[in-house]
């Protein structure tokens, strides 16, 4: 095999290409790739995520939850040209699962419905796409249950782009219904067929005037990048049609313009129109090469996705972006470090399919590739001379406590969370030390609850998940002077400390600190360091029940036995001395405030406003959101206890898309009705 794979229309020669099908929610993306599947030839009949028969989403999770929640991959051939499809998550959730995967791919086809009320999520997925600049055109799904104008909801969406989509097709209505389309390009229409392909027909004499305007119009969108072009609409000249195709396909591929077909997933509607513009219009390998700045002829691949199956281990999928790669091949990541991968496969949903070479274009996935992780870049043979782009991991914001239900079962659970964040760089896992919990964090309540459903379904672990303690604190008002005499006589060398220590608040964040003033020897010098730790042992839990901080202590006096004294008797007498004197001290509790900036349309920036507000927030004021039309961000401190399920209200006032990131700030001091909740609850046994 070549680095070409040899096309039979007209002896065109293309490399394998590699399509994102990416969009919000429900758009209907995974119907949509089981129809391509099926007009291919790839699959016998078309599935159903609702029958749970389709080849994506065949996970467990993702049937119970008919949604999608990893990227599929299935490849098919038409007409001659190998496409490898990547059907990607929509819901916000799970937006990351997408973003790890469009470095690898040449073009993306945005699937969205006509409906106004998606514009806000619909913009969350092209500006992923824009900000890499990948091409990519859009499918306007669901034309079947279509109501009014599809110009007029094309306006109503292109607030979601900062690209101009320019429609390709407009439907043919009858009795409201779309019973085909008009291609603008082609300048012919078409007629739906259940299951078959559409019928040309000539354009009818009722939409011929409709045809001639919105084509017309998607000249002059063309044109705004077409100088010659614009001169021959100005003079009313008639443009070559291969003109108008060849400026539709440079302006996409240069991400000028984002084209817009229609159709219906679930019909099979318009189905081989999208084919065939992706086979003509979809940039190779050569050109996504360049995009990413590789170096001509590089053979590197870069991990786009990681699986761990049941059976056959660890899956890394990578797109080979140069050169070949054959079974049994050396690979080397970017610090010269070797591998070998266990097998070559393609993968067909969850089925990998074992292959003896890819080559460039092809995404392939190789066998237990242990300590390669998702974005890492691998060169074939050699080290890669780069490192390709890696898609940051979204800050988390929603997390559980997490511990196996049975003592064994801990080094097995800390062994499938670690799959599970190998596979998902969205989830993280903190072990807290001021707790002693173990913290799995993600995107949101569903990712989360998928993540506890494949810890107790894939890997058959019991658990519990539970709400993360809050790190509260505490601190002291007053100040005071107190001795602390650690003295015990149990046959032979007894036991004899004793301290004076003076106890003082520090300003807020400095911590703590240990000092003396020891003169004449009344603590003898090699002790003094043992006092030292009494003292911070003391400071681990205070009167309140929790960490002590900013606090300064001064051993100022004390007496010795030059027998009895030891390190330990003078530790001890250190933490009686501070267990007794913190009392004294007028000890408040401290909690922590984070400095919050959630991310929302603005339409609903009043909405976030009055939520931060009802959680003890203080907002500290409000912008639009840099290149984002249409986006406030708002800034606000906020109790960290009133985080929990900050996110879930959040979401349900955006319909789905606000978000938010958070950092410590300072600790605040909680007094009242809520500080005395906050102590009783510690004093409580778990």
């Amino acid at each position: 095999m070549g680095e070409k794979h040899v096309g039979v229309a007209g002896g065109r020669v293309s490399s394998p290409r590699s399509v994102a099908i990416i969009g919000p929610f429900a758009s209907g993306k995974t119907t949509l790739l089981e129809a391509l599947l099926a007009r291919t030839g790839a699959i016998g009949r078309q599935g159903s995520v609702d029958a749970k028969s389709s080849l994506g989403d065949s996970s467990d999770e993702a049937r119970d939850h008919a949604m999608s929640i990893e990227a599929n991959i299935a490849t098919c051939t038409y007409k001659g040209d190998h496409f490898t499809f990547i059907d990607c998550p929509g819901s916000v959730e799970f937006l990351h699962e997408g973003n790890s995967v469009l470095n690898g791919v040449d073009v993306a086809v945005v699937v969205a419905e006509p409906d106004e009320k998606k514009t806000a999520a619909l913009q969350l997925i092209l500006k992923s796409l824009e900000q890499r600049n990948i091409p990519h055109v859009l499918f306007l799904n669901k034309i079947d249950k279509a109501t009014g104008s599809v110009r007029a909801m094309l306006q109503a969406l292109q607030p979601a782009s900062s690209l101009p989509m320019v429609l390709r097709q407009i439907p043919i209505w009858k009795d409201g219904v779309a019973t085909g389309f008009i291609d603008l390009a082609l300048e012919r229409a078409f007629v739906y067929q259940d299951g078959k392909a559409s019928k040309t027909i000539e354009i009818p004499d009722d939409e011929r005037a409709r045809e001639v305007e919105a084509r017309y119009a998607m000249m002059e969108m063309l044109a705004d990048h077409d100088d010659v072009l614009m001169e021959q609409l100005l003079e009313d000249e008639t443009p070559e049609s291969e003109v108008i195709f060849d400026d539709l396909v440079h302006e996409m591929q240069r991400g000028e313009i984002c084209p817009v077909f229609i159709g219906s997933a679930i019909k099979g509607n318009g189905i081989r129109r999208l084919l065939k513009a992706l086979r003509h219009d979809a940039p190779d390998i050569v050109d996504t090469r360049k995009r990413l700045g590789l170096e001509e002829g590089d053979a590197v691949l870069q991990v786009l996705k990681t699986y761990h199956t049941s059976h056959g281990g660890k899956l890394s999928v990578a797109r080979l972006f140069g050169g070949s790669v054959k079974e049994g091949a050396l690979l080397y990541d970017s610090a010269g470090e070797e591998y070998r991968p266990s097998g070559l496969f393609q993968m067909m949903g969850l089925q990998p399919k074992k292959i003896t070479e890819a080559v460039a274009g092809d995404l392939v996935a190789l066998g237990k590739l242990e300590g390669i992780e998702t974005g890492m870049t691998l060169g074939v043979g050699v080290t890669p001379s780069q490192s390709l782009f890696i898609a940051d991991s979204p800050d988390p914001v929603l997390s559980k406590g997490i511990k196996a239900t049975e003592r064994k079962d801990e080094v097995r659970l800390s062994t499938a969370l670690s799959k599970l964040v190998d596979e998902d760089p969205s989830l993280s896992v903190t072990q807290v030390q001021s707790t002693g919990e173990t913290v799995l964090e993600g995107q949101g309540e569903m990712h989360l609850r998928v993540a506890l459903e494949k810890l107790t379904g894939r890997f058959g672990l019991s658990v519990r998940s539970f709400e993360p303690r809050i790190p509260y604190k505490e601190t002291i008002r007053g100040t005071t002077e107190l001795r602390g005499r650690h003295k015990k006589q149990s046959g032979g060398h007894g036991q004899f400390g004793d301290v004076v220590l003076s106890i003082q608040p520090m300003p807020r964040g400095e911590g703590h600190t240990f000092s003396d003033t020891i003169t004449g020897g009344v603590v003898p010098k090699q002790y003094i360091p043992s006092v030292g730790e009494g003292v911070k042992e003391a400071l681990e839990k205070g009167p309140l029940g929790f960490p002590v901080v900013d606090v300064a202590v001064t051993l100022k006096d004390g007496s010795y036995h030059s027998v009895d004294s030891s390190d330990q008797a003078f530790r001890m007498a250190g933490i009686l001395a501070m267990k007794d004197g913190l009392k004294e001290c007028k000890p408040v509790l401290l909690e922590p405030v984070d400095k919050v900036v959630v991310a929302c349309p603005s339409e609903a920036t009043a909405r976030i406003n009055a939520i931060v507000s009802g959680r003890r927030g203080q907002i500290l004021g409000f912008d639009s959101r840099e290149d984002w039309e249409g986006w406030d961000e708002v800034e606000a401190m906020i109790p960290e206890s009133e985080l929990s399920d900050l996110i879930v209200e959040l979401r349900s006032a955006t319909a789905g898309v606000a978000t938010f990131s958070r950092n410590f700030d300072h600790l605040a001091e909680l007094s009242g009705k809520a500080a005395d909740k906050v102590i009783e609850s510690a004093a409580t046994p778990a």
